[in-house]
């Protein structure tokens, strides 16, 4: 009889759900497994509070993870563990656990973990199917079968990582991203101006600045990259620059794949019908819905925009790639691409280096190299608009030092209240409120507790940059906070980081402050920017996914 009923239950949400029973099974075999591994590992930090069975803390994290990450490092102090799914976390919270993390043990903790979601968008793998899509119709399925691509960011420590970090660093050094003689300070300098002309093209009107910092910006990284300057009217590019910025947000929104890993496998399709019908009945017999119905609706939309987007970048870098071939001058390479496929020819300085290799480290020098640069540029001009005070003290160094005739890179050290300003903007809205994932390389001791080999750490870098301890009143941007009693920029505080450090500290770190300090001052000296009268004031909140983005606003920029 029980067995009969078991059977009939079954049979009656399967009915209900429309799932098919193979994806009953899978479904149900990830959550035995998920629970049998939900037993704490020996000695490891303490978990907080609003742990449930198979999620872990998924549902207690939210939308701003960071946020709750800080709120429980009042309660359980610098180091715990959080559960995501069949995982621990290892949480570092606070200057001290980051430091000792990223910066004085950089090598104990110098690798990523696996990461589903990103890993199947950087072709992890070597030839293996990652992830497919069912359709609803069952007529279509989208596959991600890709060669094996190594992306600096997401690559795991070892011998081909350094030699990669190592050969890009060298080669784009090689091309100016470095200070003094051979810099690219006089292209900056130049896209500074076709910037300021754009933006006094539109006489004072409220508009969206976005677009045309991000067109400059990728007008530095692209020509090294790959040789093209983009004009800022050109479609092209507007569709790469929503494309990156797709991927980012939707990097952050689809991390449940790598939560559930599991799910990869499971008709995508099939499983969303079965939810929505789900969804119903539970809402016709008034019982409460579980939050795990949105969240596989979110994770369906977020891996299928974010493999959709990054596929148009990646087509775009193939094809210069093969442009590059075409038209390689071994004697005189003109950009990275060149470089890369010399090195393709000679294999001298990367072991085993593929096409597919150079196609991902170019795919990561665009990415970052132009969202991450962009983002900041907009949060600096975000809250000079909200504080005109400081604004008004930024001009009046500027005149006083620079004059009419551009800033250069050598009025950085005159400028110390600009470059304070620049440095608070990135306190106060860092980018990267949670940096990409560590991965420990050997067992290692954090605060008395012993983290296994392999084991997923993440720095809470919000919580650094935002530590009253460090900065009294942290919501409040005062570029004071970097200027010491002789009114002297303070470049190295503690408790900032904000290129990160050690091992797998930014490699672009020195081009991207020329270009922050040449864009800023330059677009600082010609304009004042001001809020848009009448409508609400724009938020500071940002938008969080793989980094903290400002939500759109529009600024009425007047010509000084």
């Amino acid at each position: 009889m029980a067995a009969a009923w078991i059977t009939e239950r079954i049979q009656e949400i399967l009915q209900i759900s429309g799932l098919t029973l193979q994806s009953f099974l899978i479904f149900c075999a990830a959550i035995l497994l998920a629970h049998a591994l939900l037993k704490r590992r020996r000695n490891l930090p303490p978990y907080p509070a609003g742990r449930v069975p198979v999620l872990g803390h998924l549902l207690a994290l939210g939308r701003v993870p960071h946020l709750k990450l800080t709120e429980w490092r009042r309660q359980y102090g610098d180091v715990f563990t959080v559960r995501m799914g069949m995982d621990d976390v290892v949480v570092l919270n606070g200057y001290t656990a980051v430091k000792d993390a990223l910066v004085d043990r950089s090598e104990l903790f110098a690798s990523r973990p696996q990461n589903y979601l990103l890993d199947t968008i950087t072709g992890f793998g070597k030839g293996k199917l990652l992830f497919t899509i069912y359709f609803l119709d069952k007529s279509r399925t989208v596959g991600v079968k890709q060669k094996s691509m190594t992306y600096i960011t997401a690559a795991r420590w070892g011998t081909g990582f350094r030699q990669r970090k190592r050969f890009a660093t060298t080669t784009l050094k090689n091309l100016g991203m470095k200070v003094g003689s051979g810099s690219i300070e006089e292209k900056i300098r130049e896209e500074a101006n076709v910037l300021r002309n754009r933006i006094a093209d539109y006489n004072g009107q409220p508009f969206d600045i976005a677009h045309d910092v991000t067109v400059a910006v990728a007008n530095i990284i692209c020509p090294m990259v790959f040789g093209r300057r983009y004009d800022y009217e050109d479609e092209t590019f507007r569709e790469l620059s929503e494309a990156i910025a797709t991927v980012f947000v939707e990097l952050g929104a689809g991390q449940i794949i790598h939560v559930f890993p599991l799910l990869r496998f499971v008709p995508v399709g099939w499983m969303l019908m079965s939810l929505r019908n789900v969804h119903s009945y539970f809402v016709k017999k008034s019982l409460h819905v579980c939050n795990c119905v949105n969240i596989y609706f979110l994770v369906n939309r977020a891996s299928i925009n974010a493999l959709a987007a990054f596929s148009k970048v990646q087509n775009v870098l193939q094809e210069e790639i093969s442009r590059h071939r075409e038209h390689l001058d071994r004697e005189n390479p003109r950009d990275f691409l060149d470089f890369c496929l010399l090195e393709l020819e000679e294999q001298e300085k990367v072991d085993g280096l593929t096409e597919q290799n150079v196609l991902a480290i170019a795919l990561n020098l665009f990415f970052v190299g132009t969202h991450t640069t962009t983002n900041t540029l907009l949060w600096s001009l975000l809250y000079m608009s909200m504080n005109p005070d400081i604004q008004n003290k930024v001009q009046e160094e500027l005149v006083a030092v620079v004059g009419e005739s551009l800033p250069t890179l050598s009025h950085r050290s005159q400028l110390p209240y600009v470059n304070a300003c620049l440095l608070e903007s990135m306190r106060i809205r860092h980018i990267g409120p949670l940096i990409n994932p560590h991965a420990t390389t050997e067992t290692v001791k954090v605060q008395g507790y012993e983290i296994p080999k392999g084991t997923m750490v993440q720095p809470n870098m919000y919580s650094v940059r935002m530590d009253p301890a460090y900065w009294p009143d942290p919501d409040r941007f005062d570029p004071g906070r970097f200027l010491d009693a002789e009114r002297n920029v303070i470049n190295k505080p503690e408790s900032f980081l904000p290129f990160g450090g050690g091992r797998r500290g930014c490699l672009g770190e020195p081009m991207a402050r020329m270009e922050l300090f040449l864009f800023f001052s330059t677009l600082l000296q010609s304009f004042t920017f001001r809020t848009t009268e009448g409508v609400p004031p724009p938020s500071t909140d940002g938008v969080f996914g793989a980094t903290l983005t400002p939500h759109p606003f529009q600024l009425c920029v007047i010509p000084r």
